[in-house]
């Protein structure tokens, strides 16, 4: 069986990641592409070899698509995933799942009410060092975790985009809300929970517009760095640094902190992971190159939501997952403005 899918939105995440990897997937047949500018719709049309809707309706009205990538700004996915979902379409959102805890409450249900796939686009979950990463910390191979430190940081969105200018959405707050927060560090709070089978509950923070301008000049509605404090509910403390001015190379690497040993994940540049035990004895795994916005490579994400429906099994990252990732990353956001400890 072959599927026919629609896409809403043709930005950069739809041009370099989503569209190349459905053409790809060997039970993917079409690909629809809308966007209200209908411009870039029809030049990634073109590009893959697929059609245009002109209208959302079309696209989610269409009775032959099966499944839908919802690549929409992040003000626009609780409205155009949870449409979709209502329309018998199984969905595929980028992250973060909405801006709001209601928001996503509200798609969540629309999911169990289409009793439809809905999988969010959290991508660290699906890279083999954060996987086999997962399998040596649920083994307990270095014994139980006792703390961890994550970054995540590049250049900023003003280069990813698709305008390549600082007029992107990422830096209005009314599109983006979370800043760096949404854009990078909801991935690596989706990521602890993954690695370590356990849940943030306890947050603090300092953010700030450190560098970043707008189209007029004037500082960003948003933050640009976060460096936060958390606890886990089993007791594992750890810290988070988010940026978009880390103007040198990327920086996407995680330390775990074991009883018999550290495992670091993405620090080295030959190796994606380096144990090192109590005994300074080292073990290395080369297992792949991490996707950086200069390295486009596959990222696994739509073949796993592909085979999710194919198979009609559940997502690696379901609505609920990325709901408590969101409730982490609104958490530090008030950590950071009101200068508290928030629980969870």
């Amino acid at each position: 069986m072959k599927y026919k899918v629609g896409i809403v939105g043709c930005g950069s995440i739809t041009k370099f990641r989503h569209a190349p990897e459905y053409k790809a997937n060997p039970y993917i047949k079409e690909i629809v592409f809308y966007d209200r500018n209908i411009e870039r719709a029809e030049a990634l049309a073109e590009e893959f070899g697929g059609s245009v809707a002109e209208t959302f309706e079309e696209l989610i009205e269409d009775p032959s698509i099966d499944m839908i990538s919802d690549c929409s700004s992040n003000e626009n996915h609780s409205y155009f995933t949870s449409k979709a979902l209502a329309h018998g379409k199984h969905v595929l959102c980028e992250k973060p799942i909405a801006l709001t805890i209601e928001e996503a409450e509200q798609m969540i249900a629309a999911q169990k009410k289409s009793k439809k796939k809905l999988m969010i686009d959290h991508n660290q979950r699906f890279t083999p060092a954060h996987q086999k990463a997962r399998e040596i910390i649920q083994q307990e191979e270095l014994g139980k975790v006792l703390s961890f430190k994550t970054s995540f940081g590049h250049k900023g969105p003003e280069y990813w985009g698709v305008n390549k200018s600082n007029s992107t959405w990422f830096f209005k707050k009314e599109r983006s809300k979370l800043g760096v927060l949404g854009d990078l560090g909801i991935h690596k709070i989706d990521l602890i929970h993954y690695l370590l089978d356990d849940q943030i509950e306890q947050v603090s923070a300092f953010h700030g517009a450190l560098h970043k301008k707008d189209e007029n000049g004037d500082p960003i509605e948003v933050s640009d760095n976060v460096v936060s404090n958390l606890r886990t509910r089993k007791g594992v403390l750890g810290n988070a640094a988010f940026s978009w001015t880390y103007y040198g190379e990327e920086d996407n690497s995680t330390i775990i902190y074991c009883e018999r040993g550290i495992i670091k994940i993405y620090h080295d540049t030959e190796y994606q992971i380096v144990i090192t035990t109590m005994d300074e004895q080292e073990v290395n795994y080369k297992l792949e190159t991490i996707q950086t916005n200069d390295n486009q490579t596959n990222t696994g994400v739509i073949d796993a939501f592909v085979e999710s429906v194919h198979h009609d099994q559940t997502p690696l990252v379901t609505g609920e997952d990325a709901l408590l990732a969101l409730k982490v990353s609104l958490a530090l956001q008030e950590a950071a403005e009101t200068h508290r400890v928030i629980t969870i």
